[in-house]
């Protein structure tokens, strides 16, 4: 665990710091992730089995909602089962619901550990970290019930899913640089708490979560480009329901953009963690 002698010093802010950090105090990271998960369903009867009944359910929800009830099709084969749709569908949600968990829990990561920043000599920059790996473990099971529920339907599964952590790397490190910028703002502004839910949600619906890009007019395209979830749920359904090859030079791209804002998030956090103290 890192120790600072005094929390008003300057702390490091390059990407080589922030590696060091994170392998650093890579046990407790992990560990605390695993509370975190635990944590969720303590008192529960199933415990830990409810990280995978609720996605076999909300599945299971989505594909008799549009599937039966609105009779929804994506429209890219004539072939196109009931199921289908729903899988299609649960892609996007499952990459939206990592990247909105994490933000949304950003701005109250200081605040409701105070003790980190007052009492205890405490990494308080792995915290982000920490609601990452969350919320990976709980999309990781969900990509893991869509793939089960995708090889009952078809009786098989695309090699190309192999590339699915590949694809969902660049968006990791994208949510991560917003969580540190989110992160420290929740402790100056409360406010930013209350409304980035509101954000997130709007972000889904602005993606082509419940519905393909194609549907939009030719002029309204790019706009949704510029969505940070909109090239990763798409790539995430190439490489997972359609079998393709994912987009390297645009992943790359991504990661690139990626990469940047969340260095710039990890210095905004560095930066501004100095007076945490004081305000909480």
């Amino acid at each position: 665990m890192n120790s600072f002698v005094n929390p008003h010093l300057a702390q490091p802010t390059s990407l080589v710091a922030l590696i060091k950090s994170i392998l650093r105090n890579r046990q407790l990271i992990l560990q605390m992730i695993k509370r975190d998960v635990v944590g969720r369903y303590k008192g529960s009867f199933m415990g830990l089995a409810w990280s995978f009944f609720n996605p076999v359910f909300m599945l299971l929800v989505y594909t008799f909602v549009f599937s039966v009830i609105f009779k929804s099709r994506w429209g890219v084969t004539q072939e196109e089962t009931q199921t289908q749709f729903a899988v299609v569908l649960f892609v996007g949600m499952i990459v939206h619901g990592i990247f909105a968990e994490v933000l949304n829990k950003a701005p109250i990561l200081i605040v409701s550990n105070i003790n980190y920043v007052k009492k205890v000599v405490f990494p308080l920059e792995i915290l982000p970290v920490i609601s990452m790996g969350s919320s990976l473990f709980h999309g990781a099971v969900s990509f893991f019930v869509l793939m089960g529920a995708f090889l009952f339907s078809n009786g098989y599964l695309y090699w190309t899913s192999v590339f699915l952590p590949v694809v969902i790397l660049p968006l990791i490190v994208l949510t991560l640089g917003f969580a540190w910028i989110l992160t420290s703002l929740g402790v100056y502004l409360r406010d930013v708490g209350q409304t980035i839910g509101i954000f997130t949600t709007v972000l889904m619906f602005l993606a082509p979560v419940f519905y393909p890009v194609t549907s939009l007019p030719a002029e309204y395209r790019e706009w949704l480009m510029l969505n940070p979830l909109t090239f990763i749920i798409e790539q995430s359904r190439e490489v997972l329901v359609w079998g393709h090859m994912p987009d390297w030079y645009g992943l790359f791209v991504y990661f690139s953009i990626s990469l940047f804002i969340a260095w710039s998030g990890y210095v905004w956090f560095q930066k501004t963690r100095k007076g945490f103290a004081d305000v909480l």
